[in-house]
């Protein structure tokens, strides 16, 4: 399965935009020896010789864009919305586990109970959109904010992740 992440990274030019963000990924994606893998591979939008990935499946994303920009706004607003609505869908599945089944077949993992209770708890993984640029991921608002309010040139990267 594919989706596209956002690492927010401290940078003074696209270029160090980019670099950081890749180093993000490399971190998600396990090259980083002290680092687990969290996705399979990634591919970035600056990218040209894939025909499985990046924009070959998404279309045109900016490689990096600054935050406060157009562009960094649209990007940010995704990856919150699709963190926030992955959250929400998991919560609702564990909300409907516990009303309906019992301790035994949440116990057995009927209707993939316990995997939506991991998902709702998760720190990064396919449902956790947004990274700082330490690879760690963003799982509420408050952090987010705090991130957006403590940073002076922040940029935004998005990169198509495999998992």
């Amino acid at each position: 399965m594919h989706m596209v992440i956002y690492a927010l990274v401290e940078a003074s030019t696209h270029d160090d935009a980019l670099a950081t963000g890749k180093s993000v990924f490399d971190r998600l994606v396990g090259t980083d020896p002290h680092a687990g893998a969290v996705f399979d591979y990634y591919v970035t939008f600056d990218e040209e010789d894939t025909f499985v990935a990046g924009k070959a499946r998404w279309g045109e994303l900016p490689t990096a864009a600054p935050v406060a920009s157009d562009d960094g706004q649209d990007l940010l607003e995704h990856g919150w919305e699709a963190t926030k609505e992955e959250f929400e869908r998991n919560l609702d599945r564990v909300k409907e586990a516990l009303d309906e089944l019992s301790d035994e077949e949440i116990m057995r993992d009927e209707d993939l109970a316990r995997h939506a209770f991991h998902q709702v708890g998760a720190y990064d993984g396919p449902t956790i959109f947004l990274y700082t640029e330490h690879g760690t991921g963003i799982r509420h608002r408050g952090q987010l904010d705090r991130l957006l309010d403590e940073s002076e040139e922040l940029w935004i990267v998005p990169a198509d992740v495999h998992f």
